[in-house]
C-alpha cells in the first residue's frame, strides 16, 4: 500500500546539439548520459549542465552527412570505458571516453535493425535487415548468427499425449461452443509499428526474447532464444501485439502491450509463449501508442506512450509508473509532457544503479531526471478522532482504507475517491482533530481537497516539474512562500508540537519557524547544527527523552536520529504517540518507547537480539513492512512483500496502552483487552496493587459479570508478572506489595470476597465460592458449608442461583473425589449426600459407608472418617475422647504415625496412658539413637533402671549416676558402673580424660587409673594434683616423666614437619604465581596494549594457567551439600598443574597455620621446666616460636593486601575472583598465629 513520491527532478535544457535524439544511455560509474543522435554522440553530466565529451559520427562516416542515418542502440561498456552503439547502416562503433575516438569493430552489409546487450554485458544480440539474429561476445567474436522467423516452435516444444480432441476438451467459462468456435485470422501490425524487431534480456542473462513481424500474417510473434542462440519457445498467434517489449525484473514474464477491439493492455507471457495475465491501460481504443515499456531493476514497470491520431493531437505524451500488488497493477505516476511534439520524450531510461531514478530526453535536447521514493500516504493524527486512513494511488482513483474500523485487503478498500486526471501525490492535513482530511495533486496540476462530507477544489498550481525546487506546499498553510537554499526533496509537520523540517537533496535538515516564517538549520539542544550524512527517503519527527528529533530512512536501509545512525536493517518504520516501531531485515517488529530511552539506549536496544519475555520484539513474516499504526490503540498493520495485510497487536503498544487504561481505573477496557490478546489477568493486580485494592467495587462493577470475575480469579497465581512476564518500564517504580507477609492469591481472594457479599452475595455467590476454592490453601469445607446453607435456606431474590447450580459449578472446579473427601471431612453427612449424589460415584461406594459412619459413637465416628481421610492428628484428638477401652487402639495409632508429642499433649501427666505413651517414645527414641532424649523421658516417668540403660549408653555419666543413686545401686556396682562409663571406650574414646579421671578417682576410688587417664590426655596439671593429693610420687618417676618427654618428642617432630610442609607450598605457590602472570602478559601482548578485557584476562588467572586439566561444576547445584563440598576440595587439587593449584596452596598454608596456632604448648612446657628438663623446653619453645616467626613473615607474601581487600562481588568481579574472595574470607587471620609463651 506504498505510492511513489517524486523526491526531486532535474531539468536541464544546456544540452544542445544538431538533429534530435534517438538513443540514451547511463554511465554506471559517473551517471552522466549518453545521448546519441542522428550525428554525433555526447556525454553529457546533467548536474553539472557540462558536456564532458562529444564525437561526431558523421564525420567519421559511420552516419550519412544528411541526417537520415539512425543509431539502432547504445549501450555503456564499464569494463571497456568505451560506449558501443549500432547505427542502421550495419556498422558497430565504440566509443572510448579517455580518448573521445570511434572505432569501427564490426559491420554488417545488410544494415542493423537492433543491438542489445545482456545484463552482464559478456553478450550482444543484433538483428540485421536480413531478418537474422547475431550473437556475439564482449570482444566481438561471433558465436552464432540464426534467422529470426523459425518454423520450429523451439525446444520448449510441447508434447501431444495423443488422447482426447478439442471438440471433447473442457473449454472453462466459455462452455462448449469454443469447440465449434472457428479461429480468427491474425491481423497484421498496426500501421504506426515501425516493424523493427524489439530485443529484451532475461534479468539473469540466460534468456533472451525477440518480438518481430512474421513474414506470413504481417502480426508480431515473440521467440525466446538461450544463450547459445538456441530457440526455446514461440508465441502462439496473438492479435493485436505491439512493438514494446520488456522482461519483467523477477524473470517469469515476459511484458507486452496489446490492443484489443475495446481496449489496450499489457499483457504477460510466461518463457513458454503463453500467456498469463494482463492489466488494461487508461486509454480509449486508438487514443495512444504505447512506444516503450521498460522495468524498474525491482518492481516498477515505465511505459511511454505518445497520441495516436488527429483526434487526440491535443493530448500530451505521458510517462506512465505502474506497480504491482497482490496481483493488482497500480498507476502511481503520470508525467504529463506538452502537446508540442518538439518537446515530446524521445528517450527514456532506467538509471542502472540508482533505483527509482528515470532519465528522460526531449527531441528538443531537454533532458529531466526524475527521482522517487516509496512512501505510505498515511493520516498522522495521535487520537482517537483519527481513523488511521491510507491513501493508495490508482491512476486517477484514491483508494482509501479506514483501519480504524476495518482491514480491508488490497486492492480492494472502504471507498475510492474519483478523480478527473491521475494522480501522483497524496497526503493528510496535520491539524489535531482534522487528520482525515487529504489532498491530492493530480498530473494535470489541480490540488484536490477532500474532507469527511464535503470537497473542495482549489485553483491550479502550475510548474509542477520544478516544485520541488522551492517549498510551494507552504502556500497551503502560511500563505507566504520562503526561499530555501536547496532543493527540498521531503517536508514533515508534528501536529503536537508544530515543528515543520525540511529535508535538502544533500540530507540538510531545516526547520520552519513561525508566526514570522523562517528557514534555519536544525539544531541540537546544544546548539550543534544536526543533518543527516546521507539523504534519506521517509522522515517523521519524534522525542527521545524530551528533545525533538528528525528520524530518517535510507533507501540503503540506514534509520538516522538526526546525524546518529541508529540501526542498519531497517526496512520501514513509524512514529506514533510516544513509540517508535520498526521492521527489520531480520524479520522482526521492535517497538521502543522513545520516552525513556536514550540515543545511545536507542541504538542498543536495536542492536540486540532481545532477550526471553521482551516485550519489545515480535516475530513478523519476512518481508513484513509497517503500513499504519491505529492511534489510541494497539492495532499495527503491516504488509506482507506479496501485497496481503495483517494486523498484529505488537507486546509494547499492548502492555503501554493497559498500563494507561489501568492508571485511569478503566478495568473493563483492559479486561477485554487482556483477554482477546491473551494477556496474563494477574497484571491488573500487579500493576498497582494498592490501587486494585482500593477499588474492588469499581472492579466489580465495571466487569458486572460472574464468568469474567471468575475468570480472573481462576488466573491468579503468586508470580508477579511485572517482574517477570511483563517488566515496568524503566521510568515506573516499583509498587510495593500493600499487605506484606500475606500471599497474593489470599489478599485478592478475600478482597474480593469481601466486597462481593457487602454488593450482592446472592448474585455473586458462584465468584464468592471460587475465591474460597482459589486460596493457596483451599477452603473447600467453608465452601461446602456455603452450598449447605444455600440448600436449607434458598433465597428468595431474582438472580441467585439454586444449591444445585452452585454445587454442579464447585464440582466445575473441584475434582469430585477430593470434594467428596472435603465434604467427608466437615462430618456432615447431608452435604456428603449432596456431593455425592452430583458425583458420578455408583451408591454401593459410598452408601455402605455412610449407614456404617452413623451408627458409631460421635467421637469414634470422627476417628473413622479421619483416619479414612489420613487426617491422623485429628483422629487421634478424637480418639483420646473415646474411653478407656480404645487407649490400644490409640497407641498403635501414635506408634504407626509417629505422633509421640501430639499424643502426650493430650493425656494428664500423671495418669498410666501418660507413662505408656513416654516408653513407647523412649524406645522410639533409642531406635533413633538418641539415646540420652530417652533417659530423659523414662527417668521422668518414674523408669530410673532404663533410664540408666539409656544414660550408660548416651556417655551421659553425670545423669546415669545420678539415676543410679536414685535407684540405688550398690557401692560396688556403683563402682562398677563408674569403670565401665569412664573405660571401655567410653569417655576416654571421646579424649574426655579430665572426666574419665573424676569418675574413677571419686565413685570407683581408683586413683591411680585416674592418674594414668590424665597423664595420657597430657593434663599435667591435674595429674600432678593426683599425685601428691593421694601421695602416689612414684608415679612420677614411672609414667609421667616417660610421657612428658615422650609428648615433648611427638610435639617437636610435628612442629618440624609443619615447617617443612609450609615452606614447600610456599615456594610452590610463587612459581605458580609467576607462570599465571607471565601467561597473562602474554595474552595481553597478543592483543595490544589497549586490549578492553585486560582486567578480565588478570582476574581469570586460573583460565590461563596453562593446565590441561578441565573441569565442569554445571551439576553441583543439584548436589547434596556434602557432595557439594566434597566438589570443593576435589577442585582444590594440590596436584602441580591443576587448575586451581595457586587456590589450593593458599587453603593447604591456612590449615597448617591454624593447626599450629592451636597446639597446646604452654602445658607442656610449664611441666618441662618443673621436673628440670630445661634443654627439652628451650627447644620446644625455640621450634614454636620459629615456626610461629616463619609463618608471620610469609603472609604477606601469600595472603598480598590487595586479595586481602579486595571485595567480593561487583560489576568488575568475575567467577574466579569472586571464589578467590570468599576462599579467603575463610582462611583464618594470620594474627591469630602470633602467640608467644
Amino acid at each position: 500500500m506504498r505510492n511513489l513520491k517524486l523526491l526531486k527532478s532535474l531539468r536541464s535544457s544546456e544540452l544542445q546539439g544538431p538533429g534530435s535524439p534517438q538513443c540514451l544511455a547511463v554511465r554506471a560509474d559517473t551517471g552522466s548520459l549518453l545521448v546519441a543522435s542522428h550525428y554525433s554522440i555526447t556525454e553529457y553530466d546533467p548536474r553539472t549542465g557540462q558536456v564532458v565529451s562529444e564525437a561526431s559520427l558523421t564525420a567519421e562516416g559511420f552516419l550519412p552527412e544528411d541526417g537520415s542515418g539512425m543509431v539502432v542502440g547504445l549501450q555503456d561498456l564499464a569494463e571497456l570505458e568505451s560506449a558501443c552503439l549500432g547505427t542502421a547502416g550495419g556498422d558497430v562503433v565504440l566509443f572510448n571516453f579517455n580518448t573521445c575516438q570511434l572505432e569501427c569493430v564490426g559491420s554488417v552489409d545488410s544494415g542493423l535493425t537492433s543491438m542489445t546487450w545482456s545484463p552482464d554485458e559478456e553478450l550482444v544480440v543484433l538483428t540485421t535487415g536480413q531478418e537474422t539474429i547475431i550473437m556475439m561476445t564482449k570482444d566481438f567474436e561471433p558465436i552464432t548468427e540464426v534467422g529470426i522467423h523459425q518454423d520450429d516452435f523451439g525446444e520448449g516444444k510441447f508434447i501431444t499425449v495423443g488422447w482426447g480432441k478439442k471438440e471433447t476438451q473442457f473449454h472453462g467459462s466459455e462452455g462448449k461452443q469454443a469447440a465449434q468456435r472457428k479461429t480468427q485470422e491474425v491481423q497484421p501490425a498496426a500501421a504506426w509499428d515501425d516493424r523493427t524487431p524489439r530485443v529484451t534480456w532475461r534479468g539473469d542473462g540466460q534468456l533472451f526474447a525477440v518480438s518481430a513481424v512474421c513474414l506470413q500474417t504481417g502480426a508480431r510473434k515473440v521467440r525466446v532464444w538461450n544463450r547459445e542462440g538456441v530457440l526455446q519457445a514461440t508465441s502462439e498467434p496473438i492479435n493485436g501485439l505491439e512493438q514494446a517489449l520488456c522482461w519483467k525484473p523477477s524473470g517469469n514474464l515476459i511484458a507486452i502491450t496489446q490492443r484489443h477491439p475495446n481496449k489496450h493492455s499489457v499483457v504477460f507471457m510466461e518463457k513458454n509463449g503463453l500467456l498469463h495475465g494482463d492489466f488494461t491501460l487508461p486509454f480509449s481504443k486508438d487514443q495512444a501508442k504505447v512506444r516503450s515499456a521498460k522495468p524498474d531493476s525491482r518492481t516498477v514497470l515505465e511505459i511511454y506512450n505518445e497520441p495516436h491520431h488527429l483526434k487526440s493531437a491535443r493530448a500530451p505524451s505521458t510517462v506512465q509508473l505502474w506497480v504491482v500488488g497482490n496481483y493488482h497493477w497500480y498507476l502511481k505516476q503520470s508525467l504529463d509532457f506538452s502537446r508540442d511534439s518538439q518537446k515530446a520524450p524521445v528517450c527514456v531510461c532506467w538509471d542502472p544503479e540508482r533505483p527509482l531514478r528515470l532519465h528522460v530526453v526531449t527531441r528538443s535536447w531537454i533532458s529531466v531526471t526524475y527521482d522517487w521514493g516509496w512512501t505510505t500516504g498515511r493520516s498522522p493524527g495521535l487520537d482517537a478522532t483519527d481513523n488511521a486512513n491510507v491513501a493508495v494511488i490508482d491512476g486517477d482513483k484514491i483508494l482509501v482504507t479506514n483501519f480504524r474500523q476495518c482491514v480491508v485487503p488490497p486492492p480492494m478498500c472502504s471507498f475510492e475517491l474519483q478523480l478527473t486526471s491521475p494522480v501522483n501525490q497524496v497526503t493528510f492535513l496535520c491539524q489535531p482533530q482534522r487528520t482525515n482530511q487529504l489532498a491530492a495533486l493530480t498530473s494535470d496540476g489541480q490540488i484536490s481537497v477532500y474532507s469527511q462530507g464535503g470537497f473542495a477544489c482549489l485553483v491550479a498550481m502550475t510548474a509542477i516539474t520544478r516544485m520541488n525546487e522551492r517549498l510551494c506546499t507552504v502556500c497551503f498553510y502560511f500563505r507566504s512562500e520562503i526561499e530555501v537554499d536547496g532543493v527540498v526533496v521531503s517536508m514533515i509537520h508534528c501536529s503536537q508540537t508544530g515543528t515543520v523540517a525540511l529535508q535538502l537533496e544533500d540530507g540538510r535538515i531545516r526547520k520552519l519557524y513561525r508566526p514570522e516564517p523562517s528557514v534555519e538549520d536544525w539544531r541540537d539542544s546544544s546548539g550543534c547544527a544536526i543533518n543527516f550524512p546521507v539523504p534519506c527517503v521517509q522522515t517523521a519527527l519524534g522525542s527521545i527523552s524530551g528533545e525533538e528529533y528528525l528520524f530518517g530512512l535510507t533507501d540503503r536501509s540506514h534509520l538516522y536520529a538526526g546525524d546518529t545512525e541508529l540501526a542498519s536493517n531497517i526496512s520501514s518504520f513509524a512514529v506514533c504517540n510516544d513509540f517508535l516501531l520498526i521492521t527489520t531485515h531480520s524479520h522482526t517488529c521492535r517497538c521502543l518507547q522513545l520516552s525513556v530511552l536514550s540515543v545511545k539506549g536507542l541504538q542498543a536496544a536495536l542492536a540486540s537480539d532481545g532477550g526471553q519475555n521482551d516485550e519489545t520484539l515480535r516475530r513478523v513474516e519476512r518481508g513484513s513492512r509497517i503500513v499504519t499504526v491505529v492511534p489510541q490503540d494497539t492495532r499495527v498493520i503491516l504488509q506482507m512483500p506479496r501485497g496481503n495485510l495483517e494486523t498484529v497487536h505488537h507486546r509494547s503498544l499492548v502492555l503501554a496502552q493497559l498500563r494507561k487504561w489501568l492508571d485511569s481505573l478503566r478495568f473493563r477496557d483492559s479486561f477485554e483487552c487482556m483477554r482477546k490478546l491473551r494477556i496474563n489477568l494477574n497484571l491488573m493486580y500487579d500493576h498497582n496493587p494498592k490501587v486494585f485494592l482500593e477499588n474492588m467495587e469499581t472492579f466489580i462493577t465495571q466487569l458486572n459479570s460472574i464468568s469474567h470475575i471468575n475468570l480472573f480469579l481462576t488466573e491468579l497465581k503468586e508470580e508477579d508478572t511485572t517482574g517477570t512476564m511483563y517488566p515496568r518500564p524503566e521510568c515506573s517504580p516499583a509498587q510495593a506489595q500493600p499487605v506484606s507477609g500475606q500471599k497474593k492469591v489470599d489478599v485478592v481472594c478475600d478482597a474480593l470476597r469481601s466486597a462481593m457479599e457487602s454488593m450482592d452475595p446472592n448474585k455473586f455467590f458462584l465468584s464468592i465460592l471460587t475465591t474460597h476454592v482459589k486460596k493457596s490453601v483451599p477452603e473447600l469445607e467453608v465452601a461446602l458449608q456455603k452450598v449447605h446453607e444455600l440448600r436449607v435456606n434458598p433465597p428468595d431474590a431474582p438472580g441467585s442461583v439454586s444449591a444445585e447450580e452452585a454445587l454442579k459449578y464447585l464440582l466445575f472446579l473441584v475434582n469430585v473425589n477430593d470434594l467428596y473427601e472435603h465434604s467427608l471431612g466437615t462430618y456432615d453427612f447431608d452435604l456428603v449426600l449432596m456431593v455425592a449424589e452430583k458425583s458420578q460415584k455408583d451408591p454401593k461406594e459410598y452408601l455402605p459407608f455412610l449407614n456404617m459412619l452413623k451408627n458409631l459413637e460421635p467421637n469414634y465416628q470422627r476417628y473413622t472418617i479421619d483416619k479414612h481421610l489420613k487426617r491422623y492428628r485429628k483422629a487421634l484428638h478424637h480418639l483420646s475422647k473415646c474411653g478407656e477401652e480404645h487407649f490400644r487402639e490409640a497407641l498403635l495409632l501414635v506408634k504407626e504415625q509417629k505422633l509421640y508429642s501430639e499424643a502426650l499433649r493430650l493425656y494428664p501427666t500423671d495418669g498410666a496412658h501418660y507413662k505408656a505413651l513416654s516408653c513407647a517414645y523412649a524406645e522410639h527414641l533409642m531406635e533413633q539413637q538418641q539415646a540420652e532424649q530417652a533417659g530423659l523421658l523414662l527417668w521422668r516417668c518414674g523408669e530410673p533402671a532404663a533410664a540408666l540403660q539409656a544414660f550408660a549408653s548416651s556417655s551421659s555419666w553425670r545423669n546415669a549416676i545420678c539415676a543410679a543413686q536414685q535407684i540405688p545401686l550398690p557401692p560396688d556396682q556403683l563402682a562398677l558402673l563408674a569403670r565401665d562409663l569412664a573405660g571401655n571406650q567410653k569417655l576416654t574414646e571421646q579424649r574426655r580424660f579430665s572426666e574419665a579421671a573424676l569418675l574413677l578417682d571419686q565413685y570407683a576410688k581408683d586413683c591411680e587409673e585416674a592418674i594414668l587417664a590424665l597423664v595420657t590426655g597430657s593434663v599435667w596439671e591435674e595429674a600432678l594434683r593426683l599425685i601428691y593429693m593421694h601421695n602416689r610420687q612414684d608415679i612420677t618417676e614411672t609414667n609421667l616423666k616417660p610421657a612428658l618427654l615422650e609428648a615433648f618428642s611427638t610435639q617437636t617432630a610435628f612442629l618440624e614437619a609443619q615447617v617443612a610442609t609450609f615452606t614447600r607450598h610456599r615456594t610452590r605457590l610463587a612459581v605458580v604465581r609467576e607462570q599465571k602472570e607471565k601467561a597473562r602478559l602474554d595474552m595481553l601482548d597478543d592483543d595490544g596494549p589497549d586490549c578492553p578485557d585486560a582486567e578480565l584476562y588478570s582476574e581469570a588467572s586460573s583460565v590461563m594457567s596453562g593446565s590441561k586439566y578441565s573441569h565442569s561444576n554445571s551439576r553441583i547445584s543439584s548436589r547434596s551439600s556434602k557432595n557439594r563440598r566434597k566438589a570443593e576440595r576435589k577442585k582444590l587439587s594440590l596436584k602441580e598443574g591443576s587448575p586451581m593449584e595457586d587456590r589450593a596452596l593458599m587453603y593447604a598454608l591456612g590449615e597448617i597455620l591454624t593447626t599450629v596456632d592451636k597446639m597446646r604448648v604452654h602445658s607442656a612446657l610449664k611441666a618441662l621446666v618443673l621436673f628440670q628438663f630445661d634443654k627439652q623446653a628451650e627447644k620446644l619453645q625455640l621450634a614454636y616460636d620459629d615456626a610461629l616467626q616463619t609463618m608471620e613473615a610469609a603472609v604477606p607474601e601469600v595472603w598480598p593486601e590487595g586479595l586481602q581487600n579486595s571485595q567480593l562481588t561487583g560489576p568488575n568481579s568475575t567467577a574466579n575472583s569472586i571464589m578467590a574472595s570468599f576462599q579467603q574470607q575463610q582462611r583464618p587471620a594470620a594474627s591469630q598465629g602470633q602467640h608467644n609463651v
